[in-house]
């Protein structure tokens, strides 16, 4: 059910937008997705009070039924902060914007519904994107727009509204960035990766931190990996960073209207330059960086404490990422990052030097190799770096994992891993760490995995491609002898040669017969 009304609300809004460029035309659908959720969940609380309210065995029953007294006690904003939800005034409600639809200036009320309801909710000052007033959409059509979001029906159970909702959010991420192409993976990870991220790093506690956070999907699988294994939400605190303001505020919504808190700092910045939480030392990093960054350098940087390892080059940003995201790191802190294949194997401009001394440091955890066309739109090759900032356990060793033969097709130009090579990566980790949930006892898989010692990467330069260590796949043992199995097949082809002759011979006196010559 719910992915028919995924799948019908994308294609009435995405033909709903015309010729307008998906990457501005994203933050229009996605900010009114908000604001009828918010809306929703407000009026669900209201209804909720009301009844309780005129219910003499409750503890808020007011006594006389007055429907003065109810409509005064209904506009009191404590109820609704009580239980996390959002105060919306009544010129901002989604009944009220909906009746405006057909006016002129739907887009001026929409911008002024988004300023009231952060003037009455601190959390999201500064956090809501207004621009409908500017959108260039034809005549018409942000009103065909807020009546077809109309639709979407949150209903009054909480927790089943926040499912659809955020089912329904991500499903319009994916889509927006699949219909950007390349600009759009600045902004989504696509889904699959992110889980494998948490469930190798498996985030149960403590703080989170993503320093290129896009919009938000780190976070979210980090909340749904601690409920799906018996925590709560509040388990993790919520540390992120971005540059670009508009991802920014998609990030914002799309904690909010989970009830997750979060912090992202006082503005949109650089995280190198202008790093929104320089005294943090996380307990996971999970990261998404945009790959082979080349005009990142600012001449502040030099000398940075962050450069353990090496000043990283000016012409790339990758190990600049790394070494930031190890900076921000607690002691018995963990970091997954995805970045280009590059930069398993890179020695230009100091980058081997720098991964040298990183692994001889041991803080290389696990390496990963990824399939390709798992991100929209762009064949770069990716992997996945962990890193430990002390190791507990496998000091002097790292554990290489090669996922290119995993995944499954979900469109003529992209594949996903399926949730069982999720489960097999995350199972192998957690069997070579030891950890005291695996389900497995460790051992090298040939072509899949094998944990290396720090003299035997050395011998290779320090390059940390998985396919160079972990061999070739086994094949099967039928436990039968070559040179037999030779014979039998050189015995079967020259059977077939010999009816191959039979038929030839055959088929030349049936043409003789017939008058031809061949």
């Amino acid at each position: 059910m719910i992915e028919d009304i995924k799948k019908t609300l994308w294609a009435t809004a995405d033909k709903l937008r015309a010729n307008m460029d998906a990457a501005e035309y994203k933050h229009i659908v996605l900010g009114l997705i908000f604001v009828k959720y918010i809306s929703d969940a407000f009026q669900a609380r209201r209804d909720e009070l009301t009844k309780r309210f005129l219910d003499e065995n409750d503890e808020y029953y007011l006594g006389d039924n007055d429907p003065d007294a109810v409509a005064a006690e209904l506009e009191d904003r404590d109820y609704y902060r009580a239980v996390n939800a959002f105060w919306v005034p009544e010129g901002a409600r989604w009944e009220t914007l909906r009746a405006q639809a057909k006016q002129a200036d739907i887009g001026k009320r929409i911008d002024d519904a988004l300023t009231l309801i952060e003037a009455d909710n601190p959390k999201l000052k500064g956090m809501l994107d207004k621009r409908f007033a500017r959108a260039q959409l034809p005549d018409g059509k942000l009103g065909e727009l807020v009546d077809l979001i109309s639709k979407i029906g949150f209903g009054a159970d909480t927790a089943v509204a926040k499912d659809i909702l955020g089912q329904v959010y991500e499903y319009f991420l994916g889509q927006f960035a699949s219909a950007e192409g390349k600009k759009g993976g600045q902004f989504y990870t696509p889904a699959s990766i992110v889980k494998t991220l948490v469930a190798v790093l498996a985030p149960h506690h403590g703080q989170v931190y993503d320093p290129c956070c896009g919009s938000g999907g780190m976070f979210v699988q980090s909340e749904k990996f601690i409920e799906a294994h018996g925590g709560k939400l509040g388990d993790v605190s919520i540390y992120g960073q971005e540059s670009n303001p508009t991802t920014w505020r998609l990030a914002a919504m799309n904690l909010a209207i989970r009830d997750i808190d979060f912090n992202f700092g006082k503005e949109p910045n650089d995280s190198f330059v202008r790093d929104q939480h320089p005294d943090l030392r996380a307990d996971f990093v999970l990261a998404n960086p945009p790959f082979n960054v080349s005009d990142w350098w600012h001449g502040s940087l030099e000398g940075d404490a962050r450069w353990v390892y090496g000043t990283p080059p000016q012409g790339n940003a990758n190990y600049a990422w790394l070494q930031h995201m190890l900076h921000h790191l607690k002691p018995t802190g963990r970091a997954g990052i995805v970045l280009a294949n590059g930069s398993m194997s890179s020695s230009q401009n100091s980058e081997g030097e720098i991964r040298a001394a990183m692994v001889e440091a041991d803080v290389v955890e696990c390496m990963i190799a990824l399939p390709g066309q798992l991100f929209f739109n762009t064949q770069i090759p990716a992997c996945l770096w962990f890193l430990a900032k002390q190791k507990a356990v496998r000091q002097g060793e790292v554990l290489f994992i090669d996922a290119r033969k995993l995944g499954r097709p979900v469109s003529r130009v992209q594949i996903e891993f399926a949730d069982e090579d999720i489960d097999r990566i995350a199972e192998t980790v957690y069997a070579w760490r030891g950890d005291a949930d695996a389900k497995l006892t460790y051992a090298d898989v040939p072509g899949f995995c094998r944990s290396v010692p720090l003299a035997e990467i050395a011998e290779h330069g320090h390059v940390l491609t998985p396919g160079r260590y972990v061999g070739a796949e086994a094949i099967e043992d039928d436990d039968e002898a070559f040179a037999d199995k030779m014979q039998k097949l050189t015995e079967r082809l020259g059977e077939q040669m010999a009816k191959g002759a039979e038929l030839d011979s055959q088929i030349r006196q049936n043409l003789a017969g017939l008058g031809y010559e061949y």
